[in-house]
């Protein structure tokens, strides 16, 4: 009889690494202490069998159950509404910044459907809830920081004035992979823009300890801090 997802996890607990994950994730409680590549390679699996059958039942009591389940939609083979159709079903889930952004890196098959899921991710930016926004932010970081979208994807960060710290951290994240990839163009917004003091100073924190930035340019973003 084949093992049930929770009972694949117990198997699979690391102590050691529960202590270390459950202090990098302090605001969740239900944390198991399976790695990573290990949750992978149970999902892979599972998208190959039952994961029909998994969704329809689908448990959420541990934090690996939900990373797992986040995993399946990433690895789908399947349409992109369909695929959508799942992830708006799993964004409500999301309650910790870990799930988000291992979600949000495993949603490959938007680099073949940028506008589609561009369109798709509006409503999140809209959003009250502190981890819709920040899986919206962390979608644009993955997945939107190029020539056609850069201008969009500063005008929605520009517009984000929710006070939740997962949701100025990831703001500052995405304006930071901004410069490093487009630097001429995000130094202009950077020089006028309505970021509050906290979400600024952290996105030139970030810039500054990138090592794809030069001392020299660092130096002038030193001299940007906002007092």
């Amino acid at each position: 009889m084949e093992k049930t997802l929770k009972e694949q996890l117990i198997e699979l607990v690391d102590p050691e690494y529960q202590a270390f994950s459950a202090a990098l994730i302090p605001n969740i409680n239900n944390l198991l202490g399976v790695r990573l590549p290990e949750l992978r390679k149970i999902a892979k699996k599972m998208v190959k069998n039952n994961w029909v059958d998994y969704f329809a039942q689908s448990q959420t009591d541990w934090f690996e159950e939900v990373m797992v389940h986040g995993m399946i939609i990433g690895y789908l083979k399947a349409d992109i509404n369909e695929v959508l159709h799942h992830v708006s079903a799993f964004v409500p889930s999301i309650d910790n910044w870990s799930v988000c952004d291992s979600f949000c890196s495993g949603l490959k098959i938007t680099l073949n459907h940028k506008e589609r899921v561009w369109e798709f991710l509006q409503p999140y930016f809209e959003s009250e809830n502190e981890y819709d926004l920040r899986f919206a932010v962390v979608m644009l970081l993955n997945y939107y920081v190029e020539d056609n979208y850069l201008d969009a994807v500063l005008e929605k960060l520009d517009s984000i004035k929710h006070q939740g710290y997962y949701v100025k951290m990831a703001v500052a994240w995405a304006i930071s992979i901004c410069f490093i990839k487009m630097p001429v163009r995000t130094m202009t917004y950077l020089e006028s823009n309505t970021l509050d003091k906290e979400t600024y100073n952290k996105a030139l924190q970030k810039i500054i300890e990138s090592y794809r930035v030069d001392k020299e340019t660092k130096c002038i973003i030193r001299s940007m801090k906002r007092k």
